[in-house]
């Protein structure tokens, strides 16, 4: 096994998939978004997969009935800090956001859907009133929507 290899790197190429939302080759894993929690044998806890180093005869398990209801408290989490326009989103179909969802089983958020997000800011009159931050469509190639950033440094 190479050195300095994580756990969600080297399941990935023994074929095994650990659901994930930030994750990738062009960010370092910082752990923060617990979906792709595990299990290892002689540990405690559920560290990341994306973060913990694997090692010769480790006995890691990636679908556990506790794994599996952590990670829907995790998405359930998202969902609820997440505007719910999923059927007008130009990434309808192609959501990673809708396919962790699916993957852990979402289907009801116990948290509400009205928007009390970390993207509400004060109005400027100072009142009681908020308004939502504004989209930036200043690239001509892609407009970043605060509302819809789930703040994983992508």
């Amino acid at each position: 096994m190479p050195e300095d290899i994580s756990v969600m790197r080297a399941a990935a190429e023994a074929g095994i998939a650990i659901p994930k939302l930030c994750a990738n080759d062009m960010v370092k894993s910082f752990g923060s978004y617990r979906l792709c929690l595990i299990e290892v044998e002689g540990k405690r806890g559920t560290p990341s997969s994306c973060t913990l180093p694997a090692s010769s005869g480790m006995v890691v398990h990636t679908q556990t009935d506790r794994l599996k209801k952590l990670r829907r408290g995790v998405m359930e989490l998202y969902i609820s800090d997440h505007p719910l326009d999923c059927l007008t989103c130009a990434a309808n179909g192609d959501c990673e956001l809708q396919d962790m969802a699916g993957v852990v089983d979402l289907r009801d958020v116990r948290y509400g859907y009205d928007r009390e997000n970390h993207v509400k800011a004060e109005a400027s009159d100072g009142a009681d009133n908020f308004r939502w931050m504004a989209k930036d469509e200043s690239n001509p190639y892609f407009t970043y929507d605060p509302s819809k950033c789930i703040v994983c440094s992508r």
